[in-house]
């Protein structure tokens, strides 16, 4: 069978096609693969060991693949290196937005450091490698320079910024399942139950739905079974989450503590504060809408209208001068 030379392109092309596609489909297998048996370790996990929430955080930072360990392994001994003892005060400091953002984990400062010292360098790096893929885009010394460092000064602070928006969708995520672990935490109190078991049931039940909430509230109950105050636990929580209606909580709680009232009357009272807050801020998000749809409708939609509608007016107009002409 002889194939002409007409023919060549297309049958290399449909050939680079299907090894694309064949490349792409067992990509898409293999990460399936990976998130079941991920799925399926995380479930013998919490068979065997539901409370032990260190336990989870160690090994989710250590099974998340052999690729995922090196990374973080060569950042963890970078950051060793590039950090010195002054930088202890630094840590301090970054320790409270690393609970804030869920990162439990021992070794997260020297990862973090180690982490904005690679991005420093690798930034810089990448005008390089431009320069030797268009060897005739010549940049000034002076206008290089600038460049470099704030290639050098982004990649120093682009964890930061990662992590600050970490923080905020993790308080977002919380305080979308607050209101509902509010009214379970006012039936489990009605019923008759402990406020310390009434949180260790409410960190049960709103695991599925809310993991993150679940995880500080069985944080609490461990430092309340390792001898810690109920103070000191409950402004450890509100530290942790750093969630306004959360830290009203645990001043409500501390209150009710100090004062001897009543512990389910004042978890009524506020579970229906928050209950109107949630109303409110849903209409105040609805109200939001028109105002954000108008940016996309002057650009986007307007223009495909005036095409659609005015066009063939315009085609017309032209085909008439045209003859005319």
């Amino acid at each position: 069978m002889n194939i002409s030379a007409e023919h060549m392109p297309i049958i290399i092309s449909g050939i680079a096609f299907l090894c694309m596609l064949l490349v792409i489909a067992g990509i898409v297998l293999y990460m399936r693969y990976g998130k079941k048996k991920e799925a399926l370790i995380q479930k013998i996990r919490k068979e065997g060991k539901k409370a032990d929430i260190a336990y989870e955080d160690v090994s989710s930072f250590q099974t998340g693949g052999w690729v995922q360990n090196r990374v973080l392994g060569f950042l963890s001994s970078l950051g060793q290196k590039v950090s010195t003892k002054e930088k202890a005060v630094d840590y301090s400091k970054l320790r409270p937005l690393f609970l804030k953002a869920g990162l439990r984990h021992e070794n997260t400062p020297n990862v973090f450091m180690g982490a904005k010292a690679l991005l420093m360098v690798l930034l810089p790096l990448c005008v390089f490698l431009v320069r030797i893929v268009f060897p005739n885009l010549v940049l000034p010394a002076r206008q290089l320079t600038a460049v470099l460092v704030v290639l050098a000064m982004v990649g120093f602070y682009l964890p930061n910024l990662w992590l600050r928006l970490k923080i905020s969708k993790r308080k977002e995520t919380i305080l979308k399942g607050f209101p509902d672990a509010l009214d379970l935490m006012v039936v489990c109190v009605e019923a008759g139950m402990g406020l310390d078991s009434t949180i260790t049931r409410v960190a049960k039940e709103i695991e599925l739905n809310n993991k993150m909430l679940s995880d500080e509230l069985t944080l609490y109950n461990l430092e309340m079974r390792a001898g810690k105050l109920r103070k000191d636990a409950l402004k450890n929580l509100a530290m942790r989450t750093d969630v306004d209606e959360v830290n009203n909580l645990v001043t409500l709680l501390l209150q009710t503590e100090k004062f001897g009232t009543s512990v389910g009357q004042a978890l009524t009272v506020y579970s229906d504060t928050m209950r109107t807050q949630r109303f409110q801020r849903a209409e105040e998000m609805a109200a939001k809408i028109p105002t954000k749809l108008l940016f996309p409708l002057v650009l986007f939609i307007f223009p495909a209208l005036f095409v659609v509608i005015l066009g063939p007016a315009v085609i017309s107009i032209v085909r008439a001068f045209s003859k005319g002409i």
